[in-house]
């Protein structure tokens, strides 16, 4: 099954929250590595970011991350809190040959998870790189990945990808 890795979210402003069990520069950390792993091997990558609708200008801190998007990812701006519903993510997954997507960002409860289950909805394999992602809380994160996360599909750490 061919896999996509799906970053959701890793924007300065929102990397710079207060997240908890990991810090947002530990979930950036582990997402560049996740990244260049799946390059490596010729399998896509996704990064998500969000822009609030209906203003003239985003806020500061609102782009990726330096040093993330490389040529050949797919980069969309959503303008939910899922990567899905308004966006062309789908098509594009689906032009690559994805059949299983590979999910981390931030945050764990929010743009992660929201985007998991439509994923879900959307007929692909959900797997969830529990280390490369963050809570606004660490007992919010830690129940995601241990009770809601199984249910959908297969949750590891960012080592075994690696």
């Amino acid at each position: 099954m061919p896999s996509a890795l799906v970053l959701i979210d890793l924007m300065p402003r929102i990397v710079a929250l207060p997240v908890a069990p990991h810090t947002g520069d530990e979930v950036l950390d582990r997402c560049r590595s996740l990244a260049a792993a799946f390059r490596a091997k010729g399998l896509p990558v996704a990064l998500v970011r969000v822009e609030r609708p209906g203003v003239p200008r985003q806020p500061p801190g609102s782009e990726l991350a330096d040093g993330l998007a490389e040529p050949g990812d797919i980069v969309v701006a959503k303008q939910t809190i899922g990567a899905f519903h308004g966006t062309d993510l789908h098509e594009r997954l689906q032009e690559r040959g994805a059949t299983t997507l590979v999910f981390g960002g931030l945050v764990t409860t929010m743009g992660v998870e929201s985007s998991a289950r439509a994923a879900s909805d959307h007929g692909y394999e959900v797997e969830f790189v529990s280390d490369a992602m963050s809570g606004f809380a660490a007992d919010e994160h830690e129940f995601a990945v241990r009770r809601i996360f199984p249910r959908f599909g297969t949750v590891r750490e960012t080592a075994a990808y690696l």
